[in-house]
This record gives C-alpha cells, structure tokens and sequence, in this order.
C-alpha cells in the first residue's frame, strides 16, 4: 500500500472496544506507549482486524487512520 501521509506508527492491536457505531482501538507502539483511535465499526469488519494483528497507524491532520 502507498499512502501519502508521512506520520505513521507501526504497533500491535491490543484491545478493542466494540460500539453500535465506532470501535475504540488501542495499539502497542513500543516502549509502554499506547495509542487509541476510533474507527467506525464497518471499517473495521472491512479491514478483519482481531487482537494481535500487527497495524500502522497514519495520522494526517486530526485524523489518525488504520492500515493493514
């Protein structure tokens, strides 16, 4: 994947937090720092995500965006 945002953290999902409409995600970027994003909950059923994957987190503007 190309992306062009520059500002991306590679970490480890380790928790999900499942809403009617969002999803709440906390990555493990390394050295005991979290990262949270909220994603809706058809993005994540399209992406397939389950714990342990290994995601990248793009954050562009206020935006912080999960890639596969």
């Amino acid at each position: 994947m190309l992306i062009s945002a520059k500002n991306q953290l590679k970490g480890t999902l380790i928790e999900i937090k499942k809403g009617e409409v969002n999803c709440e995600l906390v990555i493990d970027i390394g050295s005991e720092n979290k990262l949270y994003s909220i994603i809706t909950l058809g993005a994540f059923k399209e992406l397939g995500l389950k714990l342990g994957d290994e995601v990248t987190a793009v954050i562009k503007a206020n935006d912080v965006l999960i890639a596969t």
